[in-house]
């Protein structure tokens, strides 16, 4: 069975060198009928695989003359840049496609990959807005977050539909057989929380075949307590980019302490402290799926 993948070569910080660069290192693990299809400005994708002297039958490009910018304003952009890498990646995912891609991955402006997907995807029957869900590392296991990012001001019916979706990608991605569903709060007693968590906490306590396991706290995401945690994009965001933070800090606070005690000892515990960093780093999970949408 081939599979086309739809990339947004325009997407990114380092964008569109890097985007290049891993695309490239992709066609190592891709089967023969299997197609890449890279989206941006033509000449700039042809030169720059010309020059790495890459010719493969596996590549197409999509060429898009705009690009929408990190700052720019997600609903605004995608409207009015047409010809934008996003808006062209988010046809290629549509049901609407002369020929459907499988799978399509920016690492783009966020906001504009949820209204592109929305306005031209659309959202799967009964879905009433697409989450973001972030797999982090954990001692017990990987924890699926939902969302971080593309809806910071839910309603609990958002919240509901997340802990329902995130709780299936748990079961058919990670293969875990009864995920527990936690719900982000200030507390892990009934009484406590805004009316949001409240609401949410009944609409997925009624729910049917789901183990909602309660109220969680932010020490409880890395503890094992849960396999699913829902919260909204705001708190979901923040949680990411904090987690992220803590873990370069804190490795290289271990680091530089052991380098000042003993030098001889740093090189030596290196590698160790290298694997339990990669072993810990939500990186390693690779890009965030945008559930909800109908691609």
């Amino acid at each position: 069975m081939s599979i086309r993948i739809a990339i947004d070569v325009m997407g990114g910080d380092h964008a569109p060198a890097a985007i290049l660069d891993g695309c490239i290192s992709a066609l190592t693990h891709l089967g023969p009928d299997d197609t890449l299809v890279l989206i941006g400005p033509e000449d700039v994708i042809a030169g720059t695989l010309s020059d790495k002297g890459i010719e493969d039958q596996r590549i197409e490009i999509e060429h898009a003359s705009e690009s929408i910018p990190m700052g720019a304003s997600p609903t605004v952009a995608v409207r009015q840049m047409q010809d934008s890498s996003i808006v062209k990646m988010a046809k290629l995912g549509s049901k609407k496609a002369e020929v459907l891609c499988d799978a399509v991955i920016s690492a783009g402006n966020t906001g504009a990959c949820v209204a592109a997907g929305q306005m031209h995807m659309k959202r799967l029957s009964g879905v009433h807005r697409p989450g973001i869900a972030v797999t982090f590392p954990s001692f017990h296991g990987p924890v699926v977050l939902c969302d971080a990012g593309a809806n910071p001001e839910p309603r609990a019916t958002h919240l509901w539909q997340y802990g329902i979706m995130a709780e299936i990608y748990a079961k058919r991605v990670l293969n875990i057989d009864s995920p527990r569903v936690g719900l982000m709060n200030i507390g892990s007693e009934e009484g406590k929380g805004s009316l949001l968590a409240k609401e949410t906490a009944e609409l997925l306590r009624r729910t049917p075949d789901i183990n909602y396991i309660g109220f969680i706290e932010g020490r409880d995401i890395f503890s094992g307590t849960a396999d699913v945690i829902v919260t909204d994009g705001f708190v979901g965001n923040t949680v990411l980019k904090m987690a992220e933070g803590f873990a370069k800090s804190i490795f290289q606070a271990i680091a530089q302490e052991i380098f000042e005690h003993d030098p001889k000892m740093a090189m030596q515990f290196e590698p160790i402290v290298k694997q339990i960093y990669k072993k810990n780093d939500y990186h390693e999970y690779g890009g965030a799926p945008l559930l909800g949408v109908n691609g």
